[in-house]
């Protein structure tokens, strides 16, 4: 009753087209609100640094509740999950028109609105893993686009509202966009059908077995009284799936990841104000995340496609720590552009690592775990990331506050996300070799015992049979002697 496989196309792309509007909204819509800060920063006479604290708090709601998504994509599929999600982000931003506090804020803005971008975030990734293998890589590729897109859109539009509505008239428009997260969330049509219902005669064990069963991407559903003699941890386990952390290769792709996010968002923070630093117009310091940002929406799809191909697809995971090397390594040259020329180059490859690593963020974790157990890794995975990437832009701060220059920031990004890399690069390398000997060492038991079982189980027949004696065994030693006499000639 479930369908033979992803299908690699067909519906496939509408639900790219709606993955591309939910992973765009959940990624760029942190940062476009920074355009309303200072109005709101008057307006309720408060500090910078306070007014701050809305983006970092949807942010950290936004990976943090990682592990929320995953049980409820698990439990109900994604689908329901992210129309909630688009509800949730329509009601978070309408009700912060009404605020009269910056706490409000916090919650209206941060935490609800936070939580509904997570809703839309992990689902749409995991729904691709269901309807693309073959193409997986640039379906990935094409729906993470969505997030350099709706920045470039989201900044133009935010400063439109505020010029003309104001930062309460333009949360209200907001919230409605933020509705139309429920349509793409409709487009996500569950792949697989459900169970049939067969009239045929069915034992207790196979009643048993057919209630276990459950969809591709639909409702997990369970015996109460199974339930009923599940502790806490087992009822969690059955949604999340905690044995992850034996994986090897999931492992090293946490830690690796963890260790990468320290230094991958502070510049992309600090790249305007570094150019305002070095003496140039806001204007142009403006247009380098321009630049960034045209660059990083072409780099994704690209980047899929490239890593989709026979020569790089089998060897992804090294594709991915080359690219967040590269990232580090435009970071470490980053001090040595002064001029504007410099920095626009600067921006540019930066654009290309960039989407080069967000393309293939996703890509690889399911290469590395296959789509049934993607659901749980990446809610497990996101609520790893969420303290660095709290941290990162911080530290980088305290870093320019204690020398009085942006270069150690991005030194100390480049750094982390080169040894980073060289972490991955080491440890897939090893982790390639282990499991080609694993497979080698399995194949080995698979033949050799079995060959040695049979010639045993062989003699043993064949000297059993020739002891054993009994009227049941007179008419085939009868015949067995009438052909070897026959193979003689006589």
């Amino acid at each position: 009753g479930r369908a033979p496989g992803p299908p690699d196309g067909g519906w496939g792309w509408v639900v790219v087209f709606g993955a591309f509007l939910s992973i765009g909204f959940a990624y760029a819509f942190p940062k476009g609100l920074a355009i309303f800060f200072k109005e709101i920063q008057n307006f309720f006479g408060t500090s910078y640094s306070e007014v701050a604290w809305i983006s970092s708090i949807m942010l950290a709601t936004t990976y943090g509740a990682g592990p929320i998504s995953s049980i409820l994509v698990n439990r109900y599929g994604s689908r329901p999950v992210v129309m909630f999600g688009g509800l949730l982000c329509g009601v978070g931003m309408i009700s912060a028109a009404f605020c009269t506090s910056i706490l409000q804020l916090y919650v209206c803005v941060g935490f609800i609105t936070g939580l509904g971008l997570a809703l839309n975030l992990q689902p749409s990734v995991i729904i691709i893993g269901k309807y693309f293998l073959k193409r997986r890589p640039i379906a990935n590729g094409l729906a993470m686009a969505g997030s350099p897109v709706m920045l470039c859109t989201l900044a133009p539009l935010n400063q439109f509202l505020f010029e003309n509505f104001g930062w309460r008239g333009s949360f209200l428009i907001l919230g409605a966009i933020l509705l139309h997260c429920c349509v793409a969330g409709a487009l996500f049509r569950p792949i697989g059908a459900r169970t049939a219902l067969v009239e045929t005669p069915v034992t207790e064990e196979g009643k048993d077995a057919l209630k276990g069963k459950i969809t591709e991407d639909g409702p997990m559903e369970n015996k109460p009284e199974e339930e009923e003699g599940k502790d806490c941890f087992e009822k969690i386990n059955q949604y999340l799936d905690f044995s992850l952390f034996k994986h090897r290769g999931f492992l090293i792709y946490l830690i690796g990841n963890v260790l990468m996010f320290l230094g991958f968002f502070a510049p992309i923070v600090f790249l305007a104000p570094y150019a305002k630093h070095t003496g140039i117009d806001e204007y142009s310091a403006a247009f380098l995340l321009s630049i960034l940002a045209v660059v990083d929406m072409v780099a994704r799809p690209a980047t899929g496609i490239i890593a989709n191909s026979r020569w790089v697809r089998p060897k992804i995971q090294y594709f991915f720590s080359f690219a967040i090397a590269f990232n580090g390594a435009c970071h470490l040259l980053c001090p040595l552009a002064s001029s504007y020329t410099g920095l626009v180059v600067y921006s540019s490859f930066f654009g290309l690592a960039f989407g080069m690593v967000c393309a293939m963020l996703f890509e690889t974790l399911m290469d590395l775990l296959g789509a049934a157990r993607f659901t749980s890794a990446v809610g497990l995975v996101t609520i790893a990331e969420c303290c660095t990437i709290l941290l990162g832009p911080p530290i980088g701060g305290i870093l320019i506050d204690t020398f009085g220059d942006y270069k150690y920031m991005f030194i100390k990004c480049g750094a982390v996300m080169v040894l980073a890399g060289t972490f991955l690069f080491i440890m897939n390398y090893y982790n390639y070799r282990m499991l080609a000997k694993e497979e080698k060492e399995r194949k080995r038991k698979e033949e050799d015992p079995k060959s040695v079982r049979t010639e045993d189980e062989g003699k043993k027949n064949w000297n059993k049979d020739s002891t054993q004696d009994g009227p049941e065994l007179e008419p085939l030693r009868e015949e067995g002697e009438g052909v070897k006499k026959e193979m003689n000639g006589t």
